[in-house]
């Protein structure tokens, strides 16, 4: 049998749903009953009758997940797939910020462990982030803003307004270099670039346009061009090839690979239905504060 056919058999008898990010393998993502963003698979599995999550990502995502589906069980296929940027800021270290401007408001990138969800007083994705900050400053509260030192610049300067900043970054997204954008323009002139707000301001102010990986996969499928240079991790390329046959797509850099979002292959799915690993889990105190910050932000955007 196959290990496409297995994994079949095993999400079959496990009432299981398998949810692929943007960034994963390519035959990780074909396999997958949903393919997207973290959040926005988090809340389709929430919405499934499936008793298990297989979550094809890094530990953040499959935290979420589990925040918001805590009666089902949520499985990462590989212990170790974890996320720089969310590493980079603990707990003690936001309640320590928090400290130093205790009337600021939190606002927390949804790449964030459950544990500083749960003290931050709203979360937001790279998509809505805009959004979240500008209602925020609204009620004339400053912004600390967690834990994307580059998302929060690019949506400080469309709001010409500063914020109380972490110091966090995407490794994967900060190694894509300007020069990459000009020399795949040198290469494709007609082709647009489309950046992730994770990459530096100067890549943002490279490229055409400043896109969250939903809204490339939107952009592209509207958009009248026919090439576009993709300045975000590789893994969206092929779900953009698949969605859009007709089309070509390049990547800004080769470089801009994730390896923890690799780390999740065909056998290590067949092993967590057959196992039931890893298997996440988030202290009911803890998931209820972090569900709060996201319900919040559900119900501005």
């Amino acid at each position: 049998m196959k290990i496409t056919e297995e994994i079949a058999k095993l999400k079959k008898e496990n009432n299981a749903v398998i949810l692929a990010h943007n960034y994963q393998l390519p035959e990780v993502q074909d396999i997958a009953d949903y393919v997207g963003d973290s959040l926005g698979l988090s809340m389709t599995a929430a919405r499934t009758n499936a008793d298990v999550i297989v979550f094809c990502g890094v530990h953040f995502m499959a935290q979420t997940a589990k925040i918001l589906s805590p009666g089902k069980t949520v499985l990462l296929p590989d212990a170790a797939a974890g996320c720089p940027m969310a590493d980079m800021i603990t707990p003690d270290d936001l309640r320590a910020l928090q400290a130093k401007h205790p009337q600021a408001t939190a606002l927390c990138y949804v790449n964030t462990t459950a544990e500083v969800k749960a003290l931050c007083d709203f979360c937001c994705t790279s998509g809505n982030a805009l959004t979240m900050a500008r209602h925020i400053l609204r009620s004339g509260s400053e912004i600390i803003f967690v834990p994307d030192r580059y998302l929060a610049d690019y949506v400080s300067r469309q709001l010409d307004h500063p914020f109380i900043v972490w110091n966090g970054f995407c490794p994967t997204h900060a190694r894509i270099a300007p020069a990459d954008i000009d020399e795949a323009r040198r290469l494709h002139p007609e082709a647009m670039v489309l950046a992730h707000p994770e990459c530096t301001p100067e890549v943002i102010r490279s490229a055409d346009l400043a896109a969250s990986t939903e809204k490339m996969c939107d952009t592209v499928r509207t958009s009248g061009a026919t090439e576009f240079i993709i300045a975000t991790e590789i893994g969206l390329l092929h779900r953009l090839a698949k969605e859009n046959p007709h089309k070509r797509f390049y990547p800004a850099s080769e470089r801009a690979v994730c390896p923890n979002m690799k780390k999740v292959t065909l056998e290590k799915i067949r092993r967590s239905l057959a196992h039931n690993t890893f298997e996440i889990s988030v202290p009911r105190e803890t998931a209820d504060r972090a569900r709060v910050s996201i319900e919040r932000m559900l119900e501005i955007v």
